[in-house]
């Protein structure tokens, strides 16, 4: 009997070991497998695919700027920009063009979808790229550069449009473009379909989408920095990667109409604050938009001349709250603040202006509460006074005795030294007519 159970107790235990070595061997393989599909995952080429979808300014040349610092710091293969954008800025422009030009990853800009296009800073921009791409129905040009504010003289515009295409020849000639065409589209706005732009050799490809642009790019080769460089972007795994959240807060608010609209918020918010001390939320609010505004302000052609008289006008609405004019202040808050918005962005660009539609939105509304505001004010001070010695003057009581013409009465819940013009009978209705320090002024209640 012992024999069988030590022999059981044997079977057992080599079942045991059976079942660990299996469970062993299971491990093993399910390690060997990730291993093996996180090697191949390494090793699948990468092409980080960036959006620039509006206008050109210092928050995009950041996004584009750290982007490229990250594909050459991992070591991917292509850097691919679609692009959609009116222009922009000239000192963003040129600061995304010497990243492209420093890159040690190969970038390509691609305008795209149909209907987009490469305008003026956009243009210099895919001139710049390694290779330009376009989708058909998009076009690339009118880089005539445009002054953010008043120009002060025709030298000075000659002066600037001369660096433009200086420059614009500069980058053209680097990237084996038609320099003639790239001159053309700085001195006399120029702008090409994307056929043209092909015929012209201005751009290298016309494709339909991504897909077919990689297709086309495998195995193309690029002379780089005095190298041939050939692409190999064959099984490519394209990542996007678009702003953060940093990024497209401040890409926001670089909008002229947003800008105004946060301009016109911290107005109020410290207009409410300095009004009111102590709510705080009102003065915390217009704080952060007044410094969202002013930081929106440094990539916006700005007329301070327009924000002096929107700050004109809230003084004049103010104004009007505290001295009543029969409204002749708060009109002349109104024109101040409607020619303000107007000369507030001052740019040929329509990307750069005010909409016609913000400004009258946001003046009708600062007006109609400044109107209600002065309305109220103006109850209040015609209001008749409910609390303290003002207050009395109105209110009825009853003689407490004679007053001929000086006597007692009692008028809310209290006894009051009175005089009267008339004489009054104790137990007679009164009406309190005046006050004078500490004795009332009353008249029998007929």
């Amino acid at each position: 009997m012992g024999f069988i159970d030590g022999q059981t107790d044997c079977s057992i235990l080599n079942d045991i070991c059976g079942w660990e070595m299996r469970v062993v061997r299971a491990l093993a393989l399910t390690i060997i497998v990730l291993a093996l599909c996180s090697t191949g995952l390494a090793e699948t080429p990468v092409i980080r695919v960036l959006a620039v979808d509006g206008p050109v300014n210092p928050v995009t040349a950041d996004y584009l700027r750290k982007n490229l610092h990250e594909a050459a710091r991992t070591g991917e293969r292509l850097v691919l920009i679609e692009m959609d954008t009116p222009g922009g800025l000239d000192t963003a422009m040129r600061e995304i063009v010497k990243e492209l030009f420093a890159s040690p990853v190969p970038v390509a800009v691609f305008v795209t979808p149909a209907g987009a296009r490469a305008a003026s800073a956009g243009a210099v921009i895919g001139l710049a790229a390694d290779i330009l791409a376009m989708s058909p129905g998009t076009n690339i040009g009118a880089a005539h550069p445009v002054s953010l504010g008043e120009t002060p003289d025709k030298v000075m515009q000659e002066k600037v449009l001369n660096d433009a295409e200086a420059y614009v020849e500069g980058v053209a000639r680097k990237r084996g473009r038609n320099v003639e065409v790239a001159r053309a589209m700085v001195r006399a706005s120029s702008s090409l379909s994307a056929e043209k732009a092909l015929e012209a050799r201005v751009v290298d490809l016309i494709v339909a989408d991504r897909g077919e642009l990689l297709k086309k790019l495998d195995g193309r080769v690029m002379h780089r920095d005095g190298q041939d460089i050939t692409l190999r972007l064959a099984g490519v795994r394209a990542e996007s990667h678009g702003m953060n959240a940093r990024q497209r807060v401040l890409n926001a608010v670089s909008n002229p109409n947003v800008a105004y609209v946060l301009m016109m918020l911290g107005f109020l918010g410290l207009f409410f604050e300095l009004s009111n001390p102590g709510v705080i939320l009102p003065g915390v609010i217009g704080g952060i938009s007044l410094i969202l505004a002013f930081f929106a302000f440094q990539t916006l052609p700005v007329n301070y001349a327009g924000v002096l008289l929107i700050l004109f006008a809230l003084i004049l609405f103010i104004a009007e709250i505290k001295i009543v004019s029969h409204g002749m202040l708060a009109v002349g808050g109104v024109v101040s603040m409607v020619f303000g918005s107007l000369l507030l962005f001052e740019s040929p660009e329509p990307y750069l202006r005010l909409s016609w539609s913000v400004i009258v939105t946001t003046v009708l509304a600062v007006t109609v509460f400044f109107l209600v505001a002065v309305t109220k004010a103006v109850q209040a001070h015609r209001r008749r006074p409910v609390t303290g010695m003002e207050g009395l003057v109105g209110e009825c009581g009853t003689a407490d005795s004679d007053l001929a013409p000086e006597g007692k009465v009692f008028v809310r819940g209290e006894y009051w030294d009175a005089v009267s013009s008339e004489r009054i009978e104790k137990g007679a209705k009164v009406v309190v007519v005046a006050v004078e320090g500490m004795r009332l002024g009353v008249r029998k209640l007929l």
